[in-house]
């Protein structure tokens, strides 16, 4: 029995660590999604850290609540190059319309790379209104043309959003201790991170390595090249 302990514990000490180093591998890309939170913010800066690729900011919460950072942070972040995208934070309060029209207010399809982000908390795991929940992605995919991407906890995620119906939204997992054990295409992996031109901590962002940035974008509609006038003149 002592020497399958001694084994057990070499195991851990040895093997767990490897283990997770190799799902860490399993990530590709980085990004960072700000808010007020992290005040007036150098873009300039932030753009230099060639590790980071693009940024979600938050635009709005609920159907009355708009991030004062909102509109400088999508002009900075795009001057500076970086694929910007929007998040609206959800409320159990209000309708789907209702907060629909608090979104529309502020994200602008024209600025947006990115799909928008429905921003699900872990304090909505035991009463979550499905109905309310469906209707704003459906009311969010109609206005920017792409599914939007569901952020949310792993408990959330596997008591409302593990079936069948959800399984071409993109799933944006918070998990700040370790690697996630549900699906995901981005993964929220620290809140205190440090960045370039931003004071204070910083979430980062971190994509599955099967999939691709492109796959969270908005797709670009290819302007329709003039066609040539074939017609013959004909000589009166």
């Amino acid at each position: 029995m002592q020497g399958i302990f001694y084994c057990f514990a070499l195991l851990v000490f040895l093997g767990i660590p490897a283990f997770h180093n190799s799902l860490q591998s399993q990530v590709r890309h980085r990004g960072i999604d700000v808010s007020k939170f992290q005040g007036n913010i150098n873009w300039s800066k932030v753009a230099k850290d060639s590790t980071i690729r693009f940024v979600y900011i938050r635009a709005t919460e609920g159907t009355t609540i708009q991030d004062p950072y909102y509109r400088a942070n999508v002009k900075g972040a795009r001057k500076a190059g970086l694929l910007v995208g929007s998040y609206h934070v959800y409320s159990s309060k209000t309708t789907a319309y209702q907060q629909m029209a608090n979104i529309r207010k502020m994200v602008k399809k024209t600025d947006q790379d990115l799909a928008p982000v429905l921003d699900i908390e872990g304090h909505h795991a035991g009463r979550l209104y499905m109905e309310r929940v469906d209707k704003l992605l459906e009311l969010m995919h109609n206005e920017y043309g792409v599914r939007p991407v569901i952020y949310t906890s792993e408990r959330v995620y596997k008591l409302h959003f593990s079936g069948k119906k959800y399984s071409k939204y993109h799933i944006f997992i918070a998990n700040y201790r370790g690697y996630p054990t549900t699906r995901f295409t981005l993964w929220q992996y620290t809140e205190t991170g440090h960045c370039p031109g931003i004071s204070g901590y910083v979430d980062f962002i971190r994509i599955h390595r099967n999939h691709l940035l492109s796959d969270v974008m908005i797709p670009k509609k290819k302007k329709k090249e003039p066609v040539a006038d074939t017609t013959a003149t004909v000589k009166s």
